[in-house]
């Protein structure tokens, strides 16, 4: 097999020789192509009644994919020098041949699986996931001038990248009915017939195979897809003629250099293996009747079969792809299924796959500009994937790019490489102002020969018969190009054939068509004759032998034009303009002759629709020019090389290469896709040798396109030590996303996708405003300010799940993101989002009950900055049965970008990678309405087949909206019962050590002792006590990284905790009170004076200890929460706890005189009998905050009746011990200062109470005071007790949000110790302090997520001012914790 990058021969075309691979020994089970490949058996040559030597072969296996094993026995079907076969009956001669003509079963390759029922196709593009934000070269289109760079350059060792606008379809996907195929037409330009006004139009789909532009004096069809338009062409491979290479308006280079082709058209022919129709084949009556023509018009001589690109044998092809010989279904037009047909697809295309390029479909580029490093350039395009065309407003707005850091190669055909070109000249890119000039149609005519009296057999069908094929689209060519004064005055005719889409409505269009010419001075006989024929085509369809339609020949031309259209841009779109080329005289005289050879076979010559309906304008399919080729930027666009020139000089800009037809000056009265493979492969000759690039001339072998490419130019994960950070880190993120992409289909598994546009205003911050901050507050004062400011931002994204089943059940719910981003004050938009996370109502770890859609994504900007996004929308129990908030709340999304930190600092999880980067900017983007409907229309799923299909969306509906009813009815749903295990247990905090201690009524509680973590400060005993039906865990949490024990021993703090009767322990069950505890806390007092004095650092304390007396130890700092204070305010009141043995204390919520908040007040005067009688009625003594599912009825009632609970809609849950806890205490916290942790596990922080002590705390709460037990309930808080208090320094705080007690309750005794005692010390020290911490409950004050930096600082700061003194400073040492808070981790939990 030759190679796919030939030698530079020395012989003409003519005499190029290829060679087939030798099969001679294979076993006929070697693979090919991901399926086996099945060689029948052999016979003797000799055994085979064609004496011309082909092989042949017993029987026709299933497959299309045989070949004779021999490269020398394909002589006879290669060459038209070679002698006819002296067999007449051509029936019999191909019967059992192997390189025959192809029967039903080919003529419609439906797999290249080995199950033909499973239709699988290979696939080189690859998803839009799978790009790198930059390679060496960019490769607009994929046609043969795209084809040829992209393999050229990818031999060269370069990454690559094609981007083309089509689909990728291989033989078997394309369309074979009209309705298939109309539903591949996209149609734009200026429609200009003349009984209508100028109008722009465009429809369709835009990324279709047919696309027809609309023109004004002459019209274009070209094709979309991987391959271009090498896809629906019809496939002659003709060299231009040298007079016309000779011409002025070619480059000096060329036409001063003559011959200069000739070598790069070998090269072209060695890949494509261009050959002619053999004449060992059936007889075409299409081409015969061309041949009678040719006589009538006195041109024999001019007469031939013209060498294609179409294949007629079996086997694979110069590059490896494996091939089948034609089925002569004429469908070239559009596509064949039959898998013979030589595109840039199955050679150059599948040649830069195997050598490792990346190609991109769907994706229209719209232009190019410099890099902003000056390093290449970057090419912006529109993706098309996603269904993001309904996103009509954005899909040309939001472009996504890559960047080019070597050269571009454009190669998106004429049309398309003028257009980018002159919309790159609005944007800023200098260049020729001959740009969008000197186009030309290349002389293209489109006639028929209607009716004739001479079967034709032109009308193309997916399932011809064998023995009486169609053929190829062109097999024969009149050639009328030589012997001519003027080289303007040559033409080619050749016949051609109507794809079978339009066979339905064919004979209407010829009939009805205006301007047609009927043959003169026929007989009755003839007239009667041609009318049963245009009768039979009416009444049985045009594939009725002997109907008109059969009997229609197909006229195509190639001449020469004025070359004087030119493109422009009108409304952003292209708009050709061909003025005078349907009027000019040689058009009239092409019809003339035309008309001459319909009327001699007795047809009607009928001009092409576009002649005839559009005021004599004409259609071509080899639109050239636009981006000419000259001398100079005065004369053309490019040099002879295919290089931009950068003005009107000389000067081109280094990399930026035209390789399509864009080049071409002038009509090559040619087909004229062999001219362009020449100069694109001049064109990348050149470079190669200007760059000192080597082209690797390795032969492919067989090419597995199933597999993976022998060249990849991706690292695997044992990639090379130099490699770059962020190279790496991009070869990795491809890696893992190909793994996945990989698994999904290999494994069949469905998928989604949905494309979103979300929109807002994101404000910058300033450099030192680096500080982050995550409440919702904070967002919604940025996005404020950056509405202010004009600070917009926008991003146009693609979720795609390739397993929809892995989302379903995976915890993090997660799908990838594809697309821009846009915010015009970020230096480097837009930005490029390529393999983000999506993840979909994943747990909010900050907050109960909480789902967040979140989207996290790496940003790559244009001047290769690099950010990171990160977004959530919270979705929590405040759209319970509220529709509107529901919306809202699933449409806003809270936005962080962050400098992305270096991939070895991210080795914490995602959701807190954002948090280690300096913030950029913070904003909210909201979804507009419009844009919600259109992004339900882009819902698609993805799956083998339409089951899976089906199912994936099913599957992905049901887990949505299962997830969106458990938080719309959250109020509905089953109840959450206590856990059996231990999760989201982060901060284990254990005891240093442990002591039991006795009250004087002999009760035992315990003491918790936790030595300080910081030894460089003097230790200090601070004394905490919790509050009813807790215990020393409200201030040691397990489930927050950083609690308030931790908080305080880094701070030099020996803290002690009691567990006292009131707490979470078996005696709680007994009737004690808050009143019984202060006996507690007296004698944990006594302990830690006893066990670990600390003494004041003072020159009486020296002279004590020389005098051998030992001093006073120190007095202690309490800090006491809710009915732990209260308790400790009974003791202080009535004296069992002396004042002097306290420095100072802290109340959390309340002191002396307790006030129930509303819902507490509600539950004491709203009921004719106290709750606390009637549950102790019910169910007795001892309540319980903790539940299970095989509690009491008594108590799963009561569970049930908690929901209905009143309550903001905010803190609604579904959590029974939540429930409970706030029935007896009314709702301690504001749940969104929980993390889930904490909520899900509450239970296992609560005890209970007993009926006495709440029937104290009742009376306490609504009488405003402390009191003593009952039955006299004595009041505590008298004037003489107060005065007991003289010398504490008091700090009383209360949340804002508290519903369990009143502000007023830290208030009042505000208001009393302040006139008492005056508000300061005597010393001139403020001696009272009160404070109100806004957002905060009651124990979310010690229990919340954020407590340690809301609440602990401004605690700690009084109890370091009365320790310690006003001096002192605290510096927080280098531990964990100071990483944690650096690192944003904190912020995480």
């Amino acid at each position: 097999m030759p190679s796919v990058v030939p030698t530079r021969p020395q012989s003409g075309v003519e005499a190029i020789h290829v060679t087939g691979a030798d099969y001679s020994n294979t076993n006929g089970t070697e693979a090919a192509n991901g399926t086996h490949k099945r060689v029948n058996g052999l016979n003797n040559t000799n055994e085979l009644n064609g004496a011309n030597g082909t092989n042949g072969l017993n029987s026709l296996g299933g497959r299309a994919g045989t070949w004779p094993s021999s490269m020398h026995t394909r002589s006879s079907s290669r060459s038209s020098n070679a002698a006819e076969s002296f067999v007449t009956d051509h029936h019999d001669t191909h019967h059992f041949e192997a390189g025959g003509p192809r029967s039903r079963p080919f003529a419609h390759i439906r797999t290249w699986a080995d199950d033909p029922n499973k239709a699988t196709f290979p696939r080189i593009s690859k998803p839009m996931e799978l790009m790198r934000h930059a390679y060496d070269c960019v490769v607009i289109g994929s046609g043969y001038g795209g084809g040829v760079a992209a393999a050229r350059m990818a031999r060269a060792g370069k990454r690559v990248c094609v981007l083309e606008r089509g689909k990728e379809r291989w033989p078997g996907e394309f369309p074979t009915g009209t309705r298939d195929a109309a539903e591949q037409l996209h149609y734009s330009g200026q429609f200009v017939p003349a009984w209508l006004p100028k109008k722009i139009v465009h429809g369709g789909d835009p990324t279709g195979m047919y696309h027809l532009i609309f023109g004004n004096g002459q019209n274009a069809v070209v094709g979309n897809g991987l391959g271009g338009t090498s896809l629906i062409n019809a496939n002659v491979f003709l060299e231009a003629d040298e007079d016309v290479l000779q011409m002025d308006q070619w480059p000096e280079e060329i036409r001063s250099n003559k011959g200069c082709l000739k070598q790069y058209y070998e090269m072209a022919a060695q890949v494509l293996e261009p050959e002619e129709y053999p004449k060992d084949w059936p007889k075409l009556p299409k081409l015969e009747l061309l041949r009678k023509q040719a006589e009538y018009l006195n041109m024999t001589e001019k007469f031939g079969r013209v060498r294609q690109t179409t294949r007629f044998r079996n086997g694979p092809n110069s590059c490896g792809v494996e091939m089948s010989a034609s089925a002569s279904t004429g469908q070239d037009a559009t596509g064949l299924n039959d898998g013979s047909k030589t595109t840039t697809l199955v050679t150059y295309l599948a040649d830069a796959w195997n050598w490792g390029a990346d190609m991109f479909c769907q994706s229209e580029v719209r232009y190019i500009t410099k890099s902003p490093d000056g390093e290449g350039y970057i090419v912006y395009f529109a993706w098309h994937g996603g269904n993001r065309g309904h996103f009509k407003a954005n899909l040309h707005e939001d472009l996504m790019w890559v960047h080019a850091k070597e050269a571009v190669f454009l190669g998106a055909g004429a049309i398309g490489t003028t257009e980018i070109l002159l919309r790159s000249k609005q944007m800023g890119l200098k260049m020729s102002e001959k740009t969008g000039q000197n186009m030309s149609g290349n002389g293209d005519m489109l006639a028929f020969g209607y009716n004739t009296d001479h079967e034709v057999n032109a009308v193309g069908r997916q399932f011809p018969s064998a023995y009486h094929p169609i053929g190829p689209c062109i097999t024969g060519i009149i050639d009328n190009r030589k012997g001519h004064e003027n080289p303007l005055d040559g033409y080619v005719i050749e016949e051609g054939t109507i794809p079978g889409a339009f066979a339905p409505f064919m004979q209407a269009l010829l009939e009805i068509m205006p301007g047609s010419i009927e043959t003169e001075g026929e007989s009755l006989y003839q007239r009667v004759q041609a009318n049963l024929a245009r009768a039979g085509s009416f009444f049985l369809g045009p594939y009725f032998r002997k109907g008109a339609i059969e009997r229609t020949q197909v006229y195509l031309i190639m001449s020469h034009d004025s070359n004087q259209a030119y493109l422009t841009l009108k409304e952003d779109k292209p708009v050709l303009e061909f003025i005078g080329v349907g009027r000019s005289d040689h058009v009239k005289y092409l019809n003339r002759v035309l008309e001459k050879a319909t009327r001699a076979v007795g047809g009607t010559f009928v001009q092409n629709p576009f002649y005839s309906l559009m005021t004599q304008q004409q259609i071509t399919v080899h639109p050239i020019g636009g981006a000419c080729m000259a001398d100079d930027g005065n004369l053309g666009v490019t040099n002879h090389a295919g290089e931009v020139f950068t003005g009107d000089g000389t000067e081109t800009y280094d990399g930026l290469i035209v390789t399509d037809g864009a080049v071409i000056p002038a009509s090559l009265g040619a087909n004229p896709f062999a001219t362009i493979t020449a100069l694109a492969e001049r064109s990348l000759d050149l470079y190669t040798q200007r760059k000192k690039l080597t082209v690797s001339t390795e032969e492919n072998g067989i090419l597995d396109l199933f597999g993976q490419p022998k060249h990849p130019k991706y690292r695997r994960k044992e990639c090379v030590e130099h490699q770059l950070l962020e190279e790496k880190e991009e070869d990795d993120g491809i890696y893992n996303a190909h793994k996945s992409i990989s698994s999904a289909r290999r494994n069949k598994d469905g998928g989604f996708g949905f494309t979103e546009v979300m929109s807002g205003h994101i404000h910058r911050l300033q450099p030192n405003s680096s500080t982050f901050r995550d409440s919702l507050d904070d967002y919604e004062l940025a996005a404020r300010t950056a509405k202010s400011l004009c600070e917009t931002a926008r991003f146009f994204l693609s979720v795609h799940a390739f397993n929809t089943r892995s989302v379903v059940n995976d915890p993090r719910h997660s799908a990838n993101l594809t697309g821009t981003f846009s915010c015009p004050t970020l230096e480097g938009s837009p930005f490029m989002v390529r393999r983000g996370n999506f993840n979909l109502f994943l747990v909010d770890t900050k907050a109960p009950g909480t789902r967040n859609l979140t989207y996290d994504f790496d940003m790559f900007g244009t001047n290769e900055r690099r950010l990171h996004f990160h977004g959530y929308k919270v979705v929590d129990s405040s759209v319970a049965l509220a529709p509107v908030q529901f919306w809202k709340s699933t449409s806003t999304l809270y936005v962080t970008i962050t400098e992305r930190p270096p991939k070895g600092s991210r080795e914490d999880p995602d959701e807190i990678t954002y948090r280690q980067g300096k913030i950029v900017a913070q904003g909210i983007m909201r979804i507009e309405p419009r844009d919600f409907l259109s992004e339900m229309l882009t819902l698609t799923s993805t799956g083998s087949n339409i089951f899976n299909k089906v199912k994936s969306v099913a599957n992905f509906m049901t887990f949505f909206t299962r997830k969106s009813m458990s938080l719309f009815l959250a109020p509905l749903t089953p109840l959450q019962y206590p856990s059996q295990t231990y999760t989201g247990f982060v901060n284990h905090t254990p005891q240093t050590k442990s002591y039991k201690i006795t009250a004087r009524d002999n009760i035992i509680t315990s003491l918790h002792v936790w030595e300080p973590t910081n030894t460089s400060i003097p230790t200090k005993n601070l004394f905490m006590v919790p509050g009813a039906s807790v215990d020393h865990q409200i201030f040691a949490l397990p489930t927050i990284r950083m609690n308030a024990v931790n908080y305080f021993r880094r701070a030099g703090y020996r803290v002690f905790i009691t567990v006292h009767r009131i707490g979470v322990l078996m005696v709680a069950q007994n009737d004690w009170t808050t009143f019984d505890t202060r006996l507690d806390i007296r004698a944990c007092l006594e302990f830690i004076r006893k066990k670990y004095p600390t003494y004041a650092e003072t020159e009486n304390n020296d002279l004590e200890h020389e005098a051998g007396v030992q001093p006073e130890p120190e007095p202690i700092y309490v800090i006491a929460h809710c009915m732990g204070s209260v308790a400790l305010s009974t003791g202080l009141l009535d004296g069992t706890i002396e004042a002097k043995w306290i420095k100072g204390v802290t109340c959390s919520q309340v002191f002396m005189n307790p006030i129930w908040n509303c819902m507490n007040m509600i539950k004491i005067l709203a009921l004719p009998i106290p709750a606390d009688t009637l549950y102790r009625f019910f169910a007795g003594n001892w309540f319980s905050c903790s539940t299970g599912k095989d509690d009491s009825y008594v108590q799963k009632t009561l569970n049930e009746l908690l929901r209905l609970m009143p309550d903001e809609r905010k803190e609604i849950c579904n959590n029974a011990t939540c429930h409970r806890i706030s029935l007896v205490f009314a709702r301690c916290w504001n749940h969104r200062n929980l993390n889930e942790a904490t909520h899900r596990q509450i239970d296992r922080f609560f005890g209970g109470v007993n009926m006495t002590l709440l029937h104290l705390l009742m009376k306490q709460g609504f009488q405003g005071h402390v009191m003593s037990n009952g039955p006299l309930y004595e009041r505590l808080d008298t004037p003489d007790n107060v005065r007991k208090l003289k010398g504490i320094p008091f700090l009383l705080f209360v949340g804002g949000d508290n519903a369990v007690l009143s502000p007023e309750s830290t208030e009042r005794t505000y208001e009393v110790l302040t006139d008492t005692f005056s508000s300061r010390h005597d010393g001139g020290g403020i001696q009272y302090r009160r404070r109100v911490v806004p957002d905060y409950g009651h124990l979310d004050c010690w229990m919340g997520r954020n407590a340690w930096k809301d609440v602990y600082p401004f605690v700690l700061e009084e109890v370091d001012r009365v320790v310690r003194g006003p001096a002192y400073t605290f510096e927080a040492p280098d531990d964990e914790f100071k990483r944690m808070i650096e690192s944003g981790e904190l912020l995480a939990q």
